[in-house]
């Protein structure tokens, strides 16, 4: 029995989306972050290995990640990266916009994440902001000017009143003295 004639159909060739990643250029540290990422999904294990491979410019081989666990889905302790283990720690108290990186040699940026969910106009201009040479707004300041919604922000440090050490006495503490 013959067949008619067969007709296969090569699969259209998945192209990799780019890489939403701004960095600032190689400087004196300023600001909050080294640069902005933009990833396209909560999977951390899926998203690295093309982050790794930009970083790689600046850092050399990446060696870990530290990242705020309420930020991304389950993550694994390590992902293979071009045949290295790429460490991951989660923290639950790390600002949850900001992951930091970390090459062999100890060379580290620190990256806003915008998050995937951000609308193009939004997530471009937060990308670009945090890369931008000399900015130094926190995270917060960069994602709200975006109009990105931010996570809640780390409050700034607290500066105690110069009557402080008078209420402290008057409450009942003691300082410099011994009883």
């Amino acid at each position: 029995m013959l067949s008619g004639p067969h007709i296969h159909v090569s699969p259209a060739p998945i192209r990799p989306q780019p890489l939403r990643l701004s960095l600032k250029p190689q400087a004196p540290t300023t600001g909050h972050v080294d640069g902005g990422w933009w990833p396209r999904s909560r999977d951390l294990a899926t998203e690295l290995p093309a982050l790794a491979a930009a970083l790689d410019v600046r850092l050399g081989p990446v060696h870990r990640m530290a990242f705020a666990m309420t930020s991304w889905g389950s993550t694994p302790r390590c992902v293979e990266v071009d045949g290295r283990r790429v460490r991951l720690d989660g923290f639950h108290f790390q600002d949850k916009d900001i992951v930091h990186v970390r090459g062999l040699d100890g060379r580290r940026v620190s990256l806003l994440v915008i998050p995937p969910e951000a609308s193009e106009a939004a997530g471009h201009d937060a990308v670009m902001a945090a890369g931008r040479r000399d900015n130094a707004d926190s995270p917060a300041t960069i994602l709200a000017a975006s109009r990105v919604l931010a996570g809640k922000p780390i409050p700034d440090p607290r500066v105690a009143a110069d009557d402080a050490e008078d209420r402290w006495e008057g409450d009942g503490g003691r300082v410099g003295r011994r009883s």
